[in-house]
This record gives C-alpha cells, sequence and structure tokens, in this order.
C-alpha cells in the first residue's frame, strides 16, 4: 500500500515510522489513522523494533483533527474514537516493542498515541496534554485508560480536568516519558535503544512484552502464574538454549528468534 501521510524506513531489524501530515502538524484524522493501522498489520516478520515519531522538530502529534471532528453526531463521534482507539490497540499489543519518540507536540490523540507505546522518549522541546474538555469532548483514543496506569490516578485526573499542557521535564518527573533529549539526539537515542532491544532474544522479549500488557488485568496470584507459564515456554526455544550456553561459554550470542 502506498502511504499518503506516512514516511516508513528499516534499519536492520528495526522499523521507523513517522507520521508526517505537516500542515495539520500531524493531526490524527480518519485515512491518517487506517494508514497506521494498515502499516501495523503488515509489518515483516523480521522486525524486532518499532519506532514511531512525527515529522519535523516543532510536532509528534498535535492531536486528533478538529476539522473532521467538528460536526460528528454522537454516534460518529463514538465511530471515530473507536477506529483511533483500535489502531491504538494495535500498537500497544504488537508482539514487538514499541519506541514513540516524541518530537514537539504530543496533545490530545498525539498524548494517547504515544501511551500505546512501550517506551517513551522525548526531545526537550516536547509538550504533553491532553485538552479536550477545553474542546466539550474527553480524551477519545484510549487516553482516560492509559493516562490513569502511566501516572496513577489522581495525576491523570489533573492533566485531563484541567487541560493543562505540561513540558518535557514535567512529563519525566511523573513518569510520562522514560528520558529527555536535545532535539538531534532523540532519533540516535531511539535507534540505539531499539538495537539493544533487537540484540536480545526476541522470543523472550515477546513474552517480557505479554506478561507486562496482561498483568494490568490480572489478580497478583494470577500474574504470577501467567509469568511462569511463559517463563517455562522460553524453555522450549532454541533462543534459550544458544543463549545460556554462550554465556557459560563466555560467549556471545546472536539470538535467531526461534
Amino acid at each position: 500500500m502506498e502511504y499518503n501521510f506516512l514516511k516508513t524506513a528499516t534499519e536492520g531489524n528495526i522499523a521507523i515510522l513517522t507520521i508526517s501530515a505537516p500542515k495539520s502538524l500531524n493531526a490524527l484524522n480518519s485515512t491518517i489513522l487506517g494508514e497506521i493501522g494498515h502499516y501495523v498489520d503488515n509489518l515483516p516478520a523480521s522486525i524486532r523494533c518499532l519506532i514511531i515519531t512525527g515529522d519535523g522538530e516543532k510536532s509528534f502529534v498535535a492531536g486528533a483533527d478538529i476539522s473532521e471532528m467538528a460536526g460528528l453526531n454522537a454516534q460518529e463521534g463514538e465511530a471515530f474514537g473507536k477506529r483511533g482507539a483500535e489502531v491504538f490497540r494495535k500498537i500497544e499489543t504488537l508482539r514487538i516493542p514499541v519506541i514513540a519518540a516524541i518530537n514537539g507536540f504530543a496533545l490530545g490523540g498525539g498524548c494517547e498515541l504515544a501511551m500505546a507505546c512501550d517506551i517513551r522518549i522525548c526531545s526537550n522541546n516536547a509538550r504533553f496534554g491532553q485538552p479536550e474538555v477545553g474542546l466539550g469532548i474527553i480524551p477519545g483514543f484510549s487516553g482516560t485508560l492509559r493516562l490513569a496506569k502511566l501516572i496513577g490516578m489522581g495525576m491523570a485526573k489533573q492533566l485531563i480536568y484541567t487541560g493543562k499542557n505540561i513540558k518535557a521535564d514535567e512529563a519525566l518527573r511523573i513518569g510520562l516519558v522514560n528520558a529527555v533529549y536535545e532535539p538531534a539526539d532523540l532519533m540516535p537515542q531511539a535507534i540505539a535503544m531499539a538495537e539493544s532491544i533487537c540484540a536480545n532474544a526476541p522470543v523472550a522479549v515477546a513474552y517480557a512484552k505479554e506478561c507486562i500488557n496482561a498483568e494490568y488485568d490480572l489478580s497478583d496470584d494470577e500474574a504470577i502464574a501467567y509469568e511462569n507459564r511463559l517463563f517455562g515456554m522460553c524453555f522450549a526455544t532454541e533462543d534459550q538454549k544458544n543463549g545460556m550456553k554462550a554465556f557459560l561459554s563466555k560467549e556471545k550470542c546472536t539470538f535467531e528468534g526461534r
């Protein structure tokens, strides 16, 4: 498929997805959401890590497209929210890790997109917020759920109820992002992190992601049992055999993902 609003690239086992709608600061409309969903659904099996970023240094994703939303009725609004939520859920449940490299504004749907990723790093000019209540709506792409999980219910309520934006250093302080970099260093750091992930056993990384995601919805006992099961499954892989053999031999292992 040829994309109108996405730029795609690969570096080894790393895929880089750049949302590119510069006139709207990369705001998300139905077309862009559809393109992201198609891209995620069709990632090659050889890809071990995905980086998502925005085109330019001003904006990751400035939000959802207000010009598209303005005329929606209740049923159409629900459908639009469901579409975005479904695409973001695809990202959250991808078998491989996803890094958001946030270069500028990550507001509304942009903040929600970043939260659907496994790891968030940003440039020091990044701005985060869920300003929807100032437009007469609420976060519609699962933002109320994920923000509370990431930074706690009290802080999430404060950000959503006030609609205030926060700077990169505050996002780091409250745990919304993992690290802050100079703009020129953001993508090199994202790629370096992705490379360190790709160097590890792909099946084990996938199982770790599956455990962490599942444990949000399980009791402590259920989560421990789930982890035990996937831990055991690792011992049925060639990666486990080769990785431990290399460790005992003081050699470096190249994992094949089997």
